[in-house]
């Protein structure tokens, strides 16, 4: 069905005037319904920006999974299974959304496991400690907050009704991380310094979950003309920092950035960028985890076959025997 709505997309010109009546809508605010004509380049974007957030929501759930038999308190335990369980459920509310766009779920997942799409390049880093659990969910789920707080104003009314309640379990998953490593960084110097190496290894790729740099994005302005997008990714980039170093000064830990300064003339820290180099290798699938995420994600789908198999064969049973009821 994808594939049949971008063979079919028209010329630019056949549809200037219904452009033209678009953007006005976007421009007054206006939220855009599923039925009713968007552009297909906006309806792409938006196939896009949905199907990869869905994607990072339910790969999301891997790096924390692994925590699950491992949490050091049974609280601890509930907590993170309340979290991962609220991460898919995230991702069936943004599969929902992108439904409504003319995609199947199948498809969204074919496009996966294909490569076709991505998902965010965090989450092909391990977790290698549980000093990594607070990290992900102060840092990673704190980068999240920032990308979806503004979103939940976005253009398209199912995506931005779908993250109001993403973002206030997201804030739930923020807090709780930062209570993680608040409790390490006030309990023993080796709970300390594993806090700090948690912190050393998920800036760089927190800093990355922004996108890249405005001048280097080539969808960004567009995005922005649409409201698909808010905010350009240098200001949520710079945001998060502003927000993240006092916190860290706080627990007491160090961002591993020795260029970092409050510039008092700008009103905001000065700091490194990350390593974009790293970050296209991670997106061309050479990071640390991308085979094993991904092996995961294709396994558990082969794997739910049966299951998926046995609804449809429920639900052509039910049809059947609707139709000779009526």
């Amino acid at each position: 069905m994808y594939a049949q709505m971008v063979k079919s997309e028209g010329s630019n010109e056949k549809h200037t005037e219904q452009d033209t009546a678009f953007q006005a809508r976007i421009d007054a605010g206006e939220k855009i319904e599923p039925k009713e004509w968007m552009p297909e380049g906006y309806r792409r974007t938006l196939i896009r920006q949905i199907g990869q957030h869905a994607h990072s929501e339910v790969v999301g759930q891997l790096p924390e999974g692994n925590w699950i038999t491992r949490a050091p308190t049974l609280e601890r335990k509930a907590n993170l299974l309340a979290k991962v369980q609220d991460e898919a459920g995230h991702g069936l509310y943004l599969y929902c959304a992108a439904e409504t766009l003319g995609v199947s779920r199948d498809e969204l997942y074919d496009m996966l496991h294909s490569g076709k799409m991505k998902y965010s390049s965090i989450f092909n880093y391990p977790t290698l400690t549980w000093a990594d659990m607070g990290a992900v969910g102060w840092l990673v789920d704190g980068a999240a907050i920032m990308n979806q707080v503004p979103l939940q104003r976005t253009s398209y009314g199912p995506y931005a009704r779908a993250m109001v309640r993403v973002c206030k379990e997201e804030s739930f998953h923020q807090r709780q991380g930062f209570h993680i490593m608040m409790t390490m960084c006030n309990g023993t110097d080796d709970q300390l310094r594993m806090a700090q190496d948690a912190l050393n290894r998920f800036w760089g790729p927190a800093l990355m979950m922004f996108g890249p740099s405005d001048e280097n994005s080539v969808h960004s302005a567009q995005n922005m003309a649409w409201k698909i997008k808010m905010n350009s990714n240098d200001e949520l980039r710079q945001k998060f920092v502003d927000e993240t170093v006092p916190q860290a000064e706080y627990l007491g830990l160090s961002v591993p950035d020795d260029t970092i300064t409050w510039n008092e003339e700008r009103g905001h820290y000065d700091f490194a960028e990350p390593d974009w180099n790293e970050f296209f290798e991670v997106l061309k699938g050479n990071g640390p985890c991308n085979t094993e995420r991904l092996e995961a994600r294709k396994n558990a789908w082969d794997e739910g076959a049966w299951v998926r198999d046995a609804m449809m064969a429920h639900a052509e049973k039910r049809a059947q025997r609707k139709k000779m009821a009526g």
